[in-house]
């Protein structure tokens, strides 16, 4: 994903396109898997960590970016394809790698529908399968 493309993703979802802004996103566009706040601090150099941190929560806030939570006392972000700034469109199963500790994107499997009591409102899901990825899978 290019400028560009970057500039009508922030747009779209109702987020000021500054210079900062444009530089996370695209380094959260080129990257092959989620990214965690130190990944994208040694990624960017340019900007401080809490540039970094507060740009990622206006991200969330305006769903911009997934936040995956792998169940290893590490936060990932990812970003959000989806068209605009009310939901989450986009919504997949991730994959942890137990022997990299990378965080896969599963696009193509959606998360599964979860029926909940009538007195519980679903906000979010975080679903994290763990196992091998194919590359540590051949080791």
């Amino acid at each position: 994903m290019g400028k560009e493309q970057c500039i009508c993703l922030l747009t779209a979802h109702d987020v000021k396109p500054t210079a900062n802004r444009i530089v996370i996103a695209e380094a959260l566009a080129a990257a092959d898997c989620p990214m965690s706040m130190k990944e994208l601090e040694y990624s960017i150099l340019s900007i401080d960590k809490s540039n970094i941190f507060r740009t990622l929560m206006l991200f969330k806030a305006h769903h911009l970016v997934h936040v995956i939570e792998d169940g290893n006392g590490s936060v990932k972000y990812e970003l959000c394809l989806s068209h605009d700034d009310k939901e989450d469109e986009d919504e997949h199963l991730h994959f942890f790698c137990e022997q990299c500790h990378k965080t896969f994107c599963l696009h193509d499997i959606p998360v599964p529908d979860i029926s909940l009591p009538a007195d519980y409102e679903l906000r979010s899901i975080n679903c994290v399968v763990k196992g091998l990825c194919p590359k540590c899978r051949k080791q």
